[in-house]
């Protein structure tokens, strides 16, 4: 029996190649082409549209950096608000900070849910169904159309958007104006922004551009994630708090109340996280 590869695309002219071991799971949604698969160098693997979006050899990296420094920030965060995160490691990372009483999961595709229910419980750890938890399997535009609910922190964990797609209105200053609507008074919204790279970097610097026309203070931030091959984006935006004026001594008090240890943020890990090349600063 031959091997069987997955190759994903940089650019036109590069290519990353993952050999399976073994494909649980191909199948294709309402609203994506999913596949689910272990490969040889990054475990289980969760595909959709032919890009890796988590693997379990270094998913830590990617859900840490996303959640840790807004709740480090925070003084108090009690409710969160997510859109998208189907697999449930954003989950999983917020519900480890005992000040959190209420967590929102919005995802527009329910069966994506359904098979990290079952194939991806080393992400979740169960938390898909934990008691302070709602899930809404819902349009993300739709439901910050429609809600009258405040937030002290707002995710958005979404697929970086390509042209033509329906994904690119959660990327616009309307639906931002909306979110910034959603946030409380001291809230603070954080948003995956793309690669890195300086071969697309663009994406990322036009999205911070945006942001800024709403936001006092945005904030970008990057690690590199192997099973991406690249260097991954963040944007934390406030009206006031700003994450590079916080202390690794004050990160770790913080993280000093968490439910467990974590393998990827700490306080010298946060400073260094905040400490972006020239390339990623806008003048």
């Amino acid at each position: 029996m031959g091997s069987s590869w997955f190759t994903e695309k940089v650019t036109s002219h590069d290519f990353h190649s993952h050999e399976f071991k073994k494909i649980l799971l191909r199948t294709k949604t309402r609203f994506q082409n999913v596949l689910l698969a272990d490969t040889y160098s990054f475990g289980r693997c969760l595909i959709l549209d032919n890009e890796i979006q988590s693997a379990q050899r270094d998913e830590f990296i990617y859900h840490e950096c996303l959640v840790h420094p807004a709740m480090a920030l925070h003084p108090k965060p009690q409710d969160i608000l997510i859109l998208g995160g189907g697999e449930g490691a954003t989950v999983r990372e917020i519900l480890r900070h005992p000040s959190v009483r209420h967590v929102t999961m919005v995802d527009i595709d329910g069966e994506v849910v359904a098979f990290c229910k079952k194939y991806l419980k080393e992400w979740h750890e169960g938390t898909l169904e934990h008691r302070k938890l709602e899930l809404v399997i819902e349009d993300a535009g739709k439901y910050m159309a429609q809600t009258n609910r405040q937030f002290d922190i707002i995710y958005s964990d979404l697929p970086t958007p390509h042209a033509g797609k329906s994904i690119e209105k959660l990327y616009s200053f309307e639906f931002y104006r909306r979110v910034r609507s959603c946030l409380k008074r001291n809230g603070l919204f954080v948003v995956q922004s793309g690669s890195a790279s300086p071969l697309h970097i663009r994406f990322h610097l036009n999205l911070r551009r945006l942001m800024q026309k709403l936001f006092k203070i945005v904030r970008p931030y990057y690690a590199y994630v192997p099973s991406f091959d690249e260097s991954w984006s963040f944007l934390l935006a406030s009206q006031g708090a700003d994450p590079k004026t916080l202390s690794a001594v004050r990160v770790d008090r913080k993280l000093g109340t968490i439910s467990r240890k974590l393998r990827f943020y700490d306080g010298e890990a946060h400073e260094g996280l905040f400490r972006v090349p020239k390339y990623l600063r806008l003048r």
